[in-house]
């Protein structure tokens, strides 16, 4: 007989109700309005989406992180395990009752990856952080990574889009160090937000990590060394 799911903490949004489900000791479920969000069983491309932005950051000195969106804090997990002691990490969530889960009944998933020394966690919009003169003041960051539940998608994503648009792709290319990886998970391929990336000037790769099942996006943006090319 199957275990049932058990609701273990619901709270009201603009999208509907956010629930965190659990089945047994470590299975859990985040849903919104009834349809699945994350799934503890399937993470195979947020882990690979921390790895591929940060994987080139282990010997440098105290590098920085951006870290859009935290989720059930696997990505966070695979940007720490490629990080060295020193580095900084900011991570950007809209709900607080995400962290509060990730801090308690999904820490051990992670490791406790969202009570990390290295972590600092501010509740806000990722849109708006990033649409934000104080963002582009902060030192710059070595990788750039977003892990927000709804990736970038051509029917309702545009040049024009507050997140996944010209102007705040040019605005996290500035923000980036020479070198700097922007990663970017995406449900499925956006040709469109592909071409947008290497528009504002970043050398662009897509990834479908994995073999099997569902096949996730990681989109990959580097900053080159030298100048900015002219698009």
């Amino acid at each position: 007989m199957a275990i049932p799911w058990q609701t273990i903490d619901r709270i009201s949004t603009d999208e509907g109700v956010l629930e965190l489900r659990r089945r047994g000791e470590g299975d859990f479920l985040i849903t919104v309005d009834g349809r699945v969000l994350m799934n503890s069983r399937a993470h195979r491309t947020e882990k690979a989406l921390g790895t591929l932005a940060c994987g080139h950051l282990k010997s440098i000195s105290a590098p920085q992180v951006f870290v859009g969106g935290l989720g059930m804090g696997y990505t966070l997990r695979a940007v720490l395990d490629a990080l060295p002691a020193e580095a900084g990490v900011r991570v950007v969530e809209i709900n607080p009752a995400v962290v509060d889960w990730c801090r308690g009944p999904l820490a051990g998933l992670t490791g406790g990856a969202a009570s990390d020394r290295r972590v600092r966690i501010e509740i806000g919009d990722v849109a708006r952080t990033v649409c934000n003169g104080s963002w582009r003041k902060d030192r710059r960051f070595h990788a750039v990574v977003y892990d927000l539940y709804t990736g970038p998608y051509s029917r309702t994503h545009a040049e024009s889009d507050p997140v996944y648009g010209r102007r705040a792709l040019s605005v996290v290319y500035r923000v980036l160090t020479p070198g700097g990886v922007f990663a970017v998970w995406g449900e499925d391929l956006d040709a469109g937000f592909a071409r947008r990336l290497a528009a504002v000037g970043f050398e662009t790769t897509v990834r479908r990590p994995g073999g099997g099942g569902p096949r996730h996006v990681v989109y990959l943006g580097k900053r080159p060394e030298g100048p900015r090319s002219q698009q």
